[in-house]
């Protein structure tokens, strides 16, 4: 099998044409022609992941976020991209990036969020570029901020609002906040964000709303799609092995 096979396949999941102008996804390094029996799905390239994959004889890396992003000057092993890049090619392996074209899937980082926190009936919420809104049984932001935490196994979570403050309707928006979501949100009745990035001014604004925010870590926020993802890949690809890299932060309900 080559690795083109895989690529195709993922392009086929995540059309190239439904991610961001600015952004920079599919094969951004190596021989798309040669042959792969395993592959390692990271949230990031890094030495760790590359690491992974010599050990584990992976000729593909799959990330989500891409590391030619806005381009590169120089390969140089001075600079850590460079490092990265030429111990990679130097080291045989391909690697591939799905970013907002993957976003623009709600079934991987924002339902996968949802599901993990126990939402019934998670939706698409209409006017945002992604994310997922659900209903669940009133609690406080307290008892909310732990759910949290357990369920991505974040090392933390941010917020400014009153621990008190009561928690039924929820917007999920894995990785960074979009601030063009906010008049959906609004619109939509609910009284809590999660996200793993939100500035500390879209925090206040969207107190001065009456609606809470809540910071999970741009990691822990979306690497919780690498599992699911593997399933997916495992099932079309029965033959490959898929190995996740969780880097520094692993998830507890992996």
């Amino acid at each position: 099998m080559k690795i083109s096979e895989v690529t195709g396949y993922l392009d086929e999941c995540f059309p190239k044409e439904n991610a961001m102008d600015y952004d920079n996804v599919g094969v951004l390094a190596g021989d798309p022609q040669k042959a792969v029996t395993a592959c390692v799905l990271s949230l990031d390239l890094t030495g760790k992941a590359v690491e992974c994959a010599r050990q584990s004889g992976a000729d593909l890396i799959i990330t989500h976020h891409p590391i030619i992003f806005g381009g590169i000057n120089t390969l140089s092993t001075e600079t850590y991209k460079g490092r990265i890049l030429v111990n990679l090619i130097r080291s045989g392996i391909s690697c591939y990036a799905c970013h907002t074209n993957l976003d623009m899937t709600d079934e991987f980082g924002n339902l996968a969020i949802a599901e993990a926190l126990g939402a019934e009936s998670p939706a698409h919420l209409d006017g945002t570029s992604c994310g997922t809104v659900f209903e669940m049984k009133e609690e406080s932001l307290h008892e909310f901020t732990h759910k949290v935490k357990k369920a991505l196994g974040a090392s933390g979570i941010i917020t400014i609002n009153d621990p008190e403050n009561k928690i039924k309707k929820v917007f999920v928006q894995g990785g960074a906040f979009d601030e063009d979501s906010i008049p959906a949100i609004l619109e939509s009745g609910v009284d809590t964000v999660l996200s793993g990035e939100i500035k500390h001014h879209i925090c206040v604004e969207l107190e001065e709303c009456g609606i809470n925010t809540v910071i999970a870590g741009h990691s822990a926020t979306e690497q919780i799609y690498l599992k699911k993802l593997k399933n997916k890949l495992s099932e079309r690809f029965p033959s490959l092995n898929f190995i996740i890299n969780y880097n520094n932060e692993k998830s507890s309900v992996i």
